[in-house]
This record gives C-alpha cells, structure tokens and sequence, in this order.
C-alpha cells in the first residue's frame, strides 16, 4: 500500500489555495509542484481582499501565517453606514483569535505572491507560463496534466486549485457548472491625500443609492476601496472601448447624490482594477475523481461580499493534505476531504449571496434598511452568531481517522 513519502501531487494554481495546498502536502510527507498558468510577476496591484481568522488559524496549522500577517494590517471591524450618513451598526470583519489575533487585508496579489515565495523558501518548486489544457488518468494511480506549450506532468494526485473557472473542474466532470454571474461588478483603487474622520484598520461599508462603496485607511494613511455596481455583466466590447478615465467619472456620478467621502475618495484616486464582473459558485456536483480533486474557488467560490474566499481555499488545502496524509487510498482520502469541507462552504457561499443580494436594495428597501438594519446587525449580525463561521480551528497534528472515508 502507498505511503505519503512515495505519492506525488501535481498542484495546479499558484495563487492562495495552491502554494498553501504544497506547503502543507509537504508537511504531510508529499513530494508537490505547483504550475502556474501565469509569468511570474512581482507587481502588487489589484483587489484587496481579507483574510478572516479562520484563515489565519489554517495557515497556523502549517507555520505560514507570519508571512502574511506582516503583509497585510489587521482590520477587525466593519462600520456599516446608509447613503445618508446614518450608522447603521459595526460587526466583526472576521473574529479574533485567542491570542488577540484579527482579520487582516491586503492585496490579493501581495498575498498570492508571499505564500509562493514561502513554498519556494521551504524547497518546493513552482513553474509559471504552465496553463492547464486538460488532466487525465494513465493506467493505474498515475494522473497525467497537459500544458498549453506542449509539455506534461505526471503524478499521483492532481490539485486543481485554478479558481472559478477552472480547468480542472471540467476535467473531472464535463458537465460541472461553470461560474455563476451575482449581479454585481467590481472596480477598486487606492488614493493618498485625502483625509477622513475614520480610524486606521475599520473598513467603512456604505450603501450607496445607486452602488455600494467600501473604504479602509491603511497604515501609511492611505484609502484602500472597492466599488460593488449592481447591473448586466459587463461585455468584453464594452471593457475595450471605456478608458480608465470614464470608468472613473462613471464611479464618481453613481456617489455623487450620497452623503460622505466616496466621490471624493474616487475622484482622487488611481483606479487600479475595473470592469471585473463577479461570479460565485454555489454547488459543484462532483469534487473528484480518481486521483484528480478541486479546492478553493475551483469547487466553491463565494461572493466576494462573504469576506471568506481566501480564507475557505486556505482551510481546503490543508484540510486535503491531512487526508492525504492519514489515509493511505487516494480515491478515499479525497471522499473524506469532501465529506469534512462540502457543507461548510456551501453554507458559506450562499450566506454571501445574500448578503450580495442586500447591497443595493432600491428606494423602498433602503428606507427599510435603516430602520431595521441596525436592529439586525446588533441581535443577529454578533461574534457568537458568526462564531460558526470564524472559529473554525485545525489542528495539524489531529489524525483523520478512517471511519470519516466510509
């Protein structure tokens, strides 16, 4: 029977849940390469993103957090205000660990790029420019992975951790769904120079009336933000022809009406991502099969809204390399990781598309909203309420026995 010290594992995706998956697979015993289908780049621009303190203690697990605590800023709180200016209540932004330890934000490309550069420290091999074309099994355990320039892979375990639209998604099954549009898209920025009554570390979440707006001041006293628009989903023509200086005049006119510093915030900023339309992935039939099997966003992408994409690819990936670990049968450790992790995200995503759904809720629902919003965030929206969600906890050293593989 196969042990973990003679299994290797194909991980495909270097972006959070892949180098995560490698480093705890080689904590495990498993000898893993992630293939990135992109060049390596150090450019840290892009989305910002949380990672919740469930994420934080998977990463614990494996030894890696410090990296990615000392390149983010922990943000504890979000403050919640109408278009008017009326607060409507502050909930956690992702619990608190028992050691004091918050939610932190940063870059998703700064945090994609911290967790491959603490692989590739602790040995482990990432190849970039490989973009996957499809995965299948030879005879016996071995998966094959073919590459859009041509080369091959072979392994014992195919990881696809290659997001929404993945690839290896429809390796394993040809009829899994693809990716579902929420209704909203997403544009982000950051701006200096501009001043705002608001605390370091607390994310400002405002529905506006015609879009929502979200704002946090960093460390440096910089505005980190993200702009949610409810519309159609933005066309590939339409994102060619619109100059970054009209996304922004666009952005600038749907807050113009609102109460508070967006407008501003916008107007004085650099737009450093637009026309993103946002997709989430509710329920995915089908995880594995044989020695190929998806994590991350590849099986479960919420909202962005949900505050845990990042978070639940971190757990998947080291929740995987303990089965992995204990349980000597592919095919069973994989039923086993999906049988530990399929109720909670799914749990996960659809509590995001709900609250994607309240982020611009029309004249009547924001009359509404800022009546019964705050009754709702202080009685239901609370850290023992959402304790479910943060306090998940992993402890590596915990086996994963074989009666969860039947």
């Amino acid at each position: 029977m196969a042990t973990t010290t003679d299994r290797t594992a194909l991980v495909i995706g270097g972006g959070v849940a892949g180098p995560v998956a490698a480093m705890a697979l080689q904590r495990a015993g498993m000898q893993a390469t992630v293939y990135e289908a992109h060049e390596r780049s150090s450019g840290d621009i892009g989305s910002y993103l949380g990672v919740a303190t469930n994420g934080i203690d998977a990463l614990q697990a494996i030894d890696a957090h410090q990296p990615v605590l000392a390149a983010g800023f922990p943000t504890a709180v979000n403050v919640l205000v109408s278009a008017t200016g009326k607060r409507l209540g502050t909930v956690s932004n992702g619990g608190r660990l028992p050691d004091g330890t918050v939610a932190h934000t940063l870059r998703r490309a700064t945090l994609a790029r911290v967790l491959r550069k603490e692989a590739e420290r602790r040995g482990i091999r990432i190849e970039h420019g490989k973009r996957l074309v499809t995965a299948d099994h030879t005879t016996g355990s071995t998966v094959v992975a073919h590459f859009d320039d041509g080369t091959t892979a072979s392994g014992h375990v195919l990881i696809g951790a290659d997001g929404v639209h993945s690839v290896t998604r429809r390796a394993i099954d040809p009829d899994a769904p693809a990716g579902r549009y929420i209704g909203l898209t997403n544009f982000g920025g950051y701006t200096g120079g501009v001043s705002v009554q608001d605390e370091p570390g607390e994310w400002r979440m405002i529905y506006g009336k015609r879009a929502f707006f979200g704002y946090v001041v960093d460390p440096s006293g910089g505005i980190a933000w993200f702009v949610n628009i409810p519309r159609p989903p933005i066309s590939p023509d339409e994102r060619a022809a619109t100059t970054t200086q009209q996304w922004t005049d666009q952005l600038v006119e749907l807050f113009a009406d609102d109460h508070g510093p967006s407008a501003e915030i916008i107007a004085s900023g650099t737009l450093e991502f637009a026309a993103d339309n946002t997709h989430d992935l509710p329920s995915v039939p089908t995880w594995h099969n044989g020695s190929m099997v998806i994590i991350g966003d590849a099986a479960h992408a919420p909202s962005p809204t949900s505050g845990q994409g990042a978070s639940m690819a971190i757990e998947d990936a080291v929740v995987l390399a303990k089965c992995l670990r204990d349980l000597s049968d592919t095919p069973a450790a994989l039923a086993t990781y999906e049988r530990l992790r399929r109720d909670r995200v799914e749990r996960i995503v659809a509590q995001g598309a709900r609250t994607g759904r309240n982020k611009s809720p029309g004249p009547v629902g924001r009359a509404l909203a800022d009546i019964l919003l705050p009754i709702v965030f202080k009685l239901f929206v609370t850290e023992k309420k959402l304790a479910w969600m943060y306090g998940h906890h992993i402890v590596w050293g915990v086996p994963i026995t074989p009666d969860l593989a039947t």
